[in-house]
């Protein structure tokens, strides 16, 4: 039997691509062995962006804690770096409190940058050179600032979906008003582990996944996406900043601006949210700390709860 004085008690990470039912099973587990659940999901940070982010309603949460859900306005700026300072902030909190810390997400950079020794810079932007880099990308295509960003940054530009365009436009703001490539900021070292993790990852054979991703965007047609998207607008929020450009914000933009027939823009959603979950397994397969289950075949629930009780009784 360990002795449960001289060890941290574990962060349990419930990760994986989206559309995999992270969200429940980190809430049955919480109900289990009594825990909090930490969002490391880089949209469910905005208020009033609930259905385009699949943000769990307060009848899915079941009166278990959510944390880092609705904490800023689409139009203020959030990064991981932030991210990072809070979740950490949060998680010790949850310890001392001898309950069980629960990172629950699909966004890898948050994730990585709570559980790793991940360092970032100061660095802060121009959202005039912001717009101008956004203009490029539209008129000449983001495989063009990709190519600018593999010019300086190489080693960036390896990591950056071609088409991320958010991302590779914070990679060249970064180089032009520090000098040095983003790489450079970001610094893991996983030799010195901050906490005991337990890190599980869902997965679906690709074909379910993918129709249930098809099954989801409809559903959220249906219950208000279009809605949801055009109250933004009215609102002011610009369709140029960083979260209504996010997947299913920046599609339904297009349709009201009348770029798209409404079943194009479902078909691009559709499209885009494939190829977004196929960019999530390729970040987290990298990270063999994390076992994986899978969600059809599996007690997902059940075997995570199993798997934690062992490590707290010190049978594992």
């Amino acid at each position: 039997m360990k002795d449960l004085s001289k060890i941290q008690p574990p962060l349990v990470v419930i990760c994986g691509p989206t559309a995999t039912g992270k969200s429940d099973v980190g809430v049955q587990i919480a109900e289990k062995l009594h825990g909090e659940i930490i969002s490391a999901d880089s949209m469910l940070v905005y208020r009033g962006m609930d259905i385009g982010t699949a943000k769990p309603t307060p009848s899915e949460m079941r009166g278990i804690p959510h944390h880092l859900i609705d904490i800023v306005e689409p139009n203020q700026e959030y990064n991981a770096a932030l991210f990072q300072e809070q979740a950490r902030s949060i998680i010790a909190d949850i310890m001392n409190r001898k309950k069980l810390p629960i990172l629950v997400g699909g966004t890898g950079l948050y994730i990585g940058a709570v559980i790793d020794d991940y360092e970032f810079s100061g660095a802060r932007g121009s959202e005039v050179y912001r717009k101008k880099l956004l203009k490029d990308a539209e008129e000449h295509g983001v495989a063009k600032l990709h190519e600018r960003l593999r010019e300086i940054d190489p080693g960036a530009a390896a990591k950056l979906h071609p088409h991320d365009t958010r991302r590779i436009i914070r990679a060249l703001e970064v180089y032009k008003y520090t000098g040095t490539p983003i790489s450079s900021f970001h610094k893991i070292d996983r030799r010195k582990p901050i906490y005991n993790l337990l890190m599980f990852g869902l997965s679906l054979e690709r074909e379910k996944l993918y129709k249930i991703i098809e099954q989801r965007v409809e559903l959220m047609i249906q219950t208000g996406l279009i809605e949801e998207v055009q109250r933004l607008l009215n609102r002011g929020f610009s369709p140029e900043l960083s979260s209504m450009r996010g997947l299913g914000y920046k599609e339904i933009v297009e349709y009201l601006q009348g770029e798209r027939s409404l079943a194009q823009s479902v078909d691009v959603l559709k499209r885009n949210t494939r190829r977004f979950a196929k960019r999530q397994m390729t970040w987290f397969r990298r990270d063999n700390r994390i076992k994986w289950l899978n969600v059809v075949q599996d007690d997902v629930s059940g075997a995570i709860i199993n798997e934690i009780s062992r490590y707290i009784e010190g049978v594992s």
